[in-house]
């Protein structure tokens, strides 16, 4: 009977958690979809910004603050929590700026640092060409090709076709929710809470 009861606890606390993971990726999806009502130019330029909680100007952005954006709205602070792991781990991230130290108003803003600390203190999941393995709320990036790359967030809207999920993302054009998930070479697939 109390083994029977143990289990029972443990399939209710699992479901409970299950539930809050799915809710939070939810409400992360509906943060970057509620991102594409403002408008933003594409703009790739160094800003110096507060710290922690800095921001490049609201009307400004690239891929990497759509992320950045969503996140901050659910209260996550990827300036901060990115500059802290590479301050404390500068090794663990890549080289190809030729930076000898972090840069807190820059850092958090490169796809290839974001994607680091996703894949240290998130989940990597599988790539694959099944848009039903990627679900509301996952951070996709890509290679578009010439050494230049590309973040994502996962939506819980649908294709016309029902076939992949929209995802929210700023390629020059703003913040948008497109049809682009399967376009540009998949290099990365993460959740992180």
């Amino acid at each position: 009977m109390k083994k029977t009861l143990t289990f029972l606890f443990f399939l209710i606390l699992s479901s409970i958690i299950y539930a809050q993971d799915e809710n939070f990726y939810k409400r992360l999806s509906d943060a970057a979809i509620e991102l594409t009502k403002d408008k933003v130019v594409y703009d790739p330029a160094y800003y110096s910004i507060a710290y922690p909680n800095g921001d490049i100007p609201a009307g400004k952005g690239v891929c990497t603050d759509v992320v950045i954006r969503a996140y901050r709205k659910l209260g996550i602070d990827l300036q901060q929590k990115i500059h802290e792991d590479m301050k404390a781990n500068f090794s663990k991230y890549p080289k190809k700026w030729g930076m000898k130290r972090t840069d807190r108003n820059i850092d958090h803003r490169r796809v290839l640092n974001q994607a680091t600390f996703f894949s240290r203190f998130g989940t990597t999941k599988k790539i694959s060409a099944n848009g039903s393995d990627y679900l509301p709320g996952d951070i996709v990036t890509w290679d578009l090709g010439g050494g230049i790359t590309h973040v994502g967030i996962v939506s819980d809207r649908k294709s016309t076709d029902q076939k992949r999920p929209l995802i929210v993302h700023n390629i020059g054009q703003g913040q948008v929710l497109e049809d682009c998930l399967f376009k540009f070479k998949i290099t990365g697939h993460y959740t992180y809470e």
